[in-house]
């Protein structure tokens, strides 16, 4: 999943994208270099992020959602917004990337029983301006897991189907950097609720802290080398998707690590053959 962000105040790339006719080349951009999906946001979720208001956020994003979809690109919609989903979906967009699982806009749930469409579940405990100070968990893969499937449930409950459901344990959101570390290396706890996951680790705050030097930490244009080692990691761990800003490192990651598992399974099964 290829990022697109149409927004001023995204914390990697803010203002690149901002024209609609940048974004679109961006996002074709994407695709060329390996995305099966390219998400368009129009709401910069970063930590301490305001709310931008759902006029100017619709304005933004589906312009570009339906000239991409018009030239054959699988959209999704970055969107905390039902009625922002509803009209990126009516411009072409075919998954919802809700980042509060449904819960900041209680018509979500229902527009995506209704459409069909399938929906991102990310974990979720607060807007940006203070999620931050929601970090405190008695363990943090378990009550991520638990607070994860409430909102599966309820969605599950309001007649979405389970084959729409994708979920996110939301790095970055309402945890600390340590915290995500923690919840990377559970993701296989997550795979285990048997729905797809999807990863968002691409550029965050925790990989530059891991790479600072003595100047600070990495500027996030300067983590997409640790970024695609965080595919490589997820995709062994069997989650369905890794959403990044660059998609070329991340697209061979997946490609090593699949016919690497593929190599193994050939080998697995020659092994089983001489034993029996």
């Amino acid at each position: 999943m290829g990022v697109v962000n149409v927004t001023p105040d995204s914390f990697s790339d803010g203002g690149l994208w901002i024209d609609p006719e940048a974004a679109v080349r961006h996002g074709l951009e994407l695709v060329e270099q390996g995305a099966d999906l390219v998400d368009v946001g129009g709401e910069s979720t970063r930590p301490g992020a305001l709310r931008v208001d759902a006029a100017e956020e619709r304005r933004r994003v589906v312009p570009v959602v339906r000239e991409l979809a018009s030239a054959g690109v699988a959209v999704s919609v970055d969107t905390m917004r039902a009625d922002v989903a509803e009209a990126a979906l009516e411009a072409g967009a075919a998954l919802v990337n809700d980042v509060s699982g449904g819960r900041a806009d209680p018509a979500m749930v229902p527009l995506a029983a209704s459409s069909g469409a399938r929906i991102v579940l990310m974990h979720w405990r607060g807007h940006s301006d203070h999620m931050q100070d929601l970090t405190q968990y008695d363990d943090v893969v378990t009550d991520v897991l638990t607070e994860l499937r409430e909102q599966v449930d309820r969605a599950l409950a309001a007649g979405v189907r389970p084959e729409q459901v994708v979920v996110d344990p939301g790095l970055g959101f309402s945890k600390t950097g340590a915290q995500n570390w923690t919840v990377l290396a559970g993701l296989h706890r997550f795979v285990a609720l048997g729905l797809p996951v999807l990863v968002a680790a691409s550029r965050k705050g925790f990989l530059g802290h891991l790479l600072a030097d003595a100047e600070g930490p990495r500027p996030p244009l300067g983590s997409d080398d640790a970024t695609a080692a965080v595919t490589t990691l997820a995709a062994q761990a069997g989650a369905w998707c890794v959403r990044v800003h660059e998609a070329r490192a991340s697209a061979d990651a997946v490609r090593v690590v699949a016919r690497l598992a593929q190599e193994t399974a050939q080998l697995t099964a020659h092994e089983g053959i001489h034993r029996a």
